[in-house]
């Protein structure tokens, strides 16, 4: 993907049980780690998150992102991903008010808007999720801080205007460059419908 033009490696970890798929764990990013230049954006679509925080940091993640339903304390899974070196980053399914971040946005690096609900590529963007993006992106806004706002499910070149006019400054893209046979010229079309 870095010869594509992708900025960031998004990586989906689903454990069958917080979401209805299984992919896979640290041993895979850690193995993937020497090959790529790209910081590992690593999505945690498990529950408990916390006790694989440390293992994901050792594996090469870049940043953690983790649901507030994964865990009983979301101010500490933050805390502790900070505290392992990475960035951390908080994700709102479909349904998850932005209100999960009023007591912990000081302590976020990436919010992510799940545009689908979580757990299987492919399928299409719920316009409903715009609204939400740009109420992030006024939130984000009274902090002050450089939080980035990413939005991951059902991004293509068709959704992209209207998801960067709600205020998102990071696509994650799966079906829309995987599923096409040249990756970076998929890449280069999410930028230029970006634009």
């Amino acid at each position: 993907m870095q010869d594509a033009g992708a900025d960031w490696l998004h990586l989906d970890v689903m454990d069958g049980h917080f979401v209805p798929n299984l992919t896979f764990g640290p041993a895979l990013i850690k193995a993937l780690r020497p090959h790529c230049r790209l910081p590992f954006d690593v999505h945690l679509m498990i529950a408990p998150a916390d006790p694989y925080l440390a293992a994901f940091a050792e594996a090469g993640a870049d940043h953690i992102l983790v649901h507030p339903e994964s865990g009983p304390h979301l101010h500490r899974s933050l805390q502790s991903i900070r505290a392992l070196g990475c960035r951390p980053g908080v994700v709102l399914n479909p349904a998850t008010p932005i209100d999960a971040l009023a007591w912990v946005i000081d302590l976020i690096d990436v919010v992510l808007v799940m545009g689908v609900n979580p757990g299987f590529g492919g399928q299409h963007f719920l316009t409903g999720q715009l609204p939400k993006i740009s109420a992030l992106r006024a939130m984000i806004g009274a902090t002050g801080r450089p939080i980035r706002l990413a939005v991951d499910g059902g991004v293509s070149a068709e959704t992209t205007p209207d998801i960067v006019a709600a205020g998102a400054d990071v696509l994650i893209a799966g079906s829309a460059v995987f599923g096409r046979p040249d990756y970076a010229a998929a890449v280069a079309a999410l930028r230029a419908a970006a634009r």
